[in-house]
């Protein structure tokens, strides 16, 4: 396979404040919070911590359509950490729980999906490098699936 590029534009508008121009999917602002900035969008910080979370949330429905399981609902919330690193802020940690709409018992091959979805998940593989990245996912009980 050979590799595939993509862009992302951004423009200044001020201060802090930034346009992402996503070409045919829209804009949407970034700011820093305060004291850098006026906190009128998600900031870089979260915006990592989404694309983690959403990148992971997508794996695991791939992994579990592939077994043809379906997961009803599913929701994924994330947890960072930032912490001085030397002397900079760093992303030290991200903790991301993905919730399915449905008990594990209804789900008969969840254990085949949750030993491999990790590894479809482009973005956190690739923030592993860098971040730790836990994940625990859990069913429409409450309960976390554990393989």
């Amino acid at each position: 396979m050979s590799a595939k590029t993509f862009s992302v534009h951004m423009k200044l508008l001020e201060n802090y404040l930034f346009e992402v121009d996503f070409g045919e999917f829209g804009n949407i602002m970034t700011d820093e919070p305060p004291p850098l900035g006026d906190g009128e969008g998600p900031n870089p910080s979260a915006m990592l911590a989404a694309s983690v979370a959403n990148c992971m949330s997508a794996s695991l429905l791939f992994a579990l359509r592939k077994y043809k399981n379906d997961p009803g609902e599913l929701s994924a919330s994330v947890t960072g950490t930032v912490d001085r690193v030397e002397k900079y802020l760093r992303v030290t940690q991200l903790n991301v729980e993905i919730t399915l709409g449905r008990g594990q018992s209804e789900l008969p091959d969840i254990g085949k999906a949750m030993e491999q979805f990790e590894s479809f998940c482009v973005v956190t593989q690739s923030v592993r490098h860098g971040v730790p990245v836990s994940v625990v996912v859990k069913d429409s009980a409450g309960d976390t699936i554990v393989v």
